[in-house]
């Protein structure tokens, strides 16, 4: 399994704990969502437990050859001694579509079982949770009762996008290893080496809404961030005295079949508010600061209560045209 790029010391960290022969029990991998930290774990747990099933006999770093026994056992699902937890579709029939709002304390009493028993390849087993902010408050004090008397060779690999909200003694449990946002260049070459047929210009404005997270980014391919880019930044420049722009991109993202791009538009809208903000002063860096927080709340309200699109972009559309009207 490869390495995310960057965040190289993080990955540093960990492997130094796995060759110390000392490694802690709780592993909190924290940091802004779509950098790496699910895709780092899952490569850790691999390792993990292919090391403990052949001690020895492994290639230095987290590589675990094509063939590997664990690595087919965990691709497969079936891994005695490996649980994967997250959030899970609402309809069996429909996975990745339409997930249940949190992890349930059910999924976390599920894993009492193979508590129970000891590992059954090696001296380990992992359980991996992405992301512990999802867990429901039950199943978090249920999680706890193993953190603070873990099972025989439990490692517990935890996600966390915002580590401060999680319970301080489930924090205080854990090993936090920090993953940070990759600068525009590491960005720019994960982008290019996923989505090759992307120009310069989408690329450059897929860097810009992941805000250094490839994970963010990707999400993005495929909708024309540029020309969204563009449309605003029309409308910024002057202000759409005549409304023209506006109502022209309101009705551009209105159909259903726009749905992804008016979702993302909902989510880059804020960010090119407050990327005008560093270069204003005076009432117009006040004017920035406004319309932002009003774009904020009017996309949470968007998605929270179903608004119609043509007129939330339409809304939307004049916060952008105030940094042109100040």
């Amino acid at each position: 399994m490869t390495l995310p790029v960057g965040n190289d010391a993080a990955h540093a960290a960990f492997a130094s704990a796995m060759e110390s022969g000392a490694l802690h029990h709780a592993w909190l991998f924290a940091g802004p969502e779509g950098v790496g930290k699910a895709s780092f774990a899952k490569a850790a747990a691999l390792r993990l437990l292919a090391e403990g099933a052949s001690p020895g006999t492994l290639p230095p770093g987290f590589d675990v050859p094509e063939g590997d026994r664990t690595r087919s056992l965990i691709a497969a699902g079936s891994h005695p001694d490996y649980r994967e937890m997250a959030r899970q579709p609402k309809d069996a029939d429909k996975p990745g579509q339409d997930l249940a709002r949190s992890i349930t304390i059910a999924q976390v009493r599920a894993l009492q079982p193979m508590f129970m028993t000891t590992p059954s390849m090696s001296s380990r087993r992992v359980v991996l949770i992405d992301a512990i902010d999802d867990l429901e408050r039950g199943g978090a004090n249920a999680l706890l009762k193993n953190l603070e008397e873990p099972p025989a060779g439990t490692i517990f690999l935890l996600i966390s996008h915002a580590p401060g909200r999680l319970l301080p003694t489930i924090r205080s449990r854990c090993r936090l290893l920090r993953f940070d946002p990759l600068d525009d260049k590491v960005m720019s070459g994960v982008l290019r080496a996923e989505l090759p047929q992307c120009d310069d210009a989408e690329i450059a404005a897929l860097v810009k809404a992941g805000q250094g997270a490839p994970g963010r980014a990707l999400g993005f391919a495929g909708l024309e961030l540029a020309k969204l880019d563009e449309a605003m930044t029309a409308i910024a420049r002057d202000g759409d005295p005549g409304n023209a722009r506006r109502t022209k991109l309101a009705k551009l993202l209105a159909p259903k079949a726009a749905q992804p791009r008016y979702e993302a538009f909902l989510d880059r809208a804020p960010a090119f508010i407050a990327s005008a903000a560093p270069s204003r002063q005076g009432r117009q860096l006040q004017t920035a600061l406004d319309s932002y927080d009003a774009a904020r709340a009017l996309a949470a309200s968007a998605r929270g209560l179903s608004l119609d699109s043509q007129a939330t972009v339409y809304e939307m559309a004049g916060l952008v045209a105030k940094l042109g009207e100040a």
